[in-house]
């Protein structure tokens, strides 16, 4: 029971750093660039130095979305294995 701890803390430690990175990304994204599309097809122009930050915060919300996503199921998978192996 004792040994699960670590594997917990590093597990709760690494959500943090994805949500954290996320929020981070997200709240720079609105706050500095809210009128700027991460997309190149609008009506109106958009500069490149806006469009091409706002693409490069998007993908970091991306990447610690998807981060988040695979810590939770590898954290579910050791759960469900450990619950398995004690019944």
């Amino acid at each position: 029971m004792a040994s699960q701890w670590p594997s917990v803390r590093s597990a709760l430690l690494l959500v943090l750093a994805s949500v954290g990175a996320f929020v981070a990304a997200f709240t720079a994204r609105i706050v500095f660039l809210p009128d700027v599309l991460p997309i190149a097809a609008t009506e109106e122009p958009q500069s490149s130095w806006a469009f091409q930050a706002a693409f490069l915060l998007q993908a970091i919300e991306n990447i610690a979305a998807l981060g988040l996503v695979l810590v939770l199921a590898a954290a579910a998978a050791q759960w469900a294995a450990q619950s398995r192996s004690r019944a």
